[in-house]
């Protein structure tokens, strides 16, 4: 399977969306990463219900929804209602993450579940064959432009070899840091998705950016 890469909103312009939306339409991009932060399980706000509701009337590509906040199964019915295809949510926000997985697919969505960089990839081998696709944060959540945590191509290898000796047919996407440099080691690893939001929307031509990530 070719790699997918699914740009983050985050770093989008957010006084004309409308155009950077646009962009990534006529794009090679997969889907479009969507950051939801709370200020509580992550020491950031960023966009609600509205703004995301606004972005799926335009936004042609699967929307990729990450939510980073407590609580996340409150509000499967909203994201569902937006259209989402993937509701991505935390390990450490859901103490039961099965039932929450579940749910997330009854609702009729692909359930994912992201890690922080502080968590290790064992904890993930009793859900592993009921998720669509693992996030792994190689920075930590909150903001965006931060600096890529190296470990993460550890993790990466570590997870791929989970998912093969169990058979899950999880993908394996990446977030944070994500360029053209890391994103050929991140490749490498074995990851399957790529997230990249300030490489893509501070390029001097954001698309062609998307198309040298695609075609790595």
């Amino acid at each position: 399977m070719k790699h997918k890469i699914s740009p983050s909103l985050l770093a989008a312009n957010f006084s004309n969306l409308a155009e950077d939306i646009e962009m990534i339409n006529r794009s090679e991009a997969d889907w479009l990463h969507l950051d939801i932060m709370d200020g509580v399980f992550v020491p950031n706000i960023s966009f609600g219900f509205p703004v995301i509701k606004a972005v799926s009337r335009i936004c042609e590509k699967p929307l990729d929804v990450h939510l980073m906040i407590v609580n996340p199964e409150k509000f499967i019915p909203q994201i569902k209602a937006v259209g989402a295809k993937i509701m991505n949510v935390h390990y450490e926000a859901c103490p039961h993450l099965h039932r929450v997985i579940q749910q997330i697919r009854e609702a009729g969505m692909e359930p994912a579940v992201t890690i922080n960089p502080s968590t290790p990839v064992s904890l993930l081998k009793d859900i592993i064959e009921d998720v669509y696709m693992v996030l792994i944060m190689s920075v930590n959540p909150g903001f965006g432009g931060q600096k890529f945590i190296k470990h993460s191509i550890e993790k990466v290898k570590e997870l791929r070899l989970l998912i093969d000796k169990t058979g899950s047919d999880a993908l394996i996407e990446v977030d944070g840091g994500v360029n053209k440099e890391t994103a050929t080691l991140l490749l490498d690893a074995g990851a399957d998705v790529l997230v990249a939001g300030n490489a893509i929307f501070s390029a001097p031509s954001p698309e062609e950016m998307i198309h040298q990530l695609k075609t790595l």
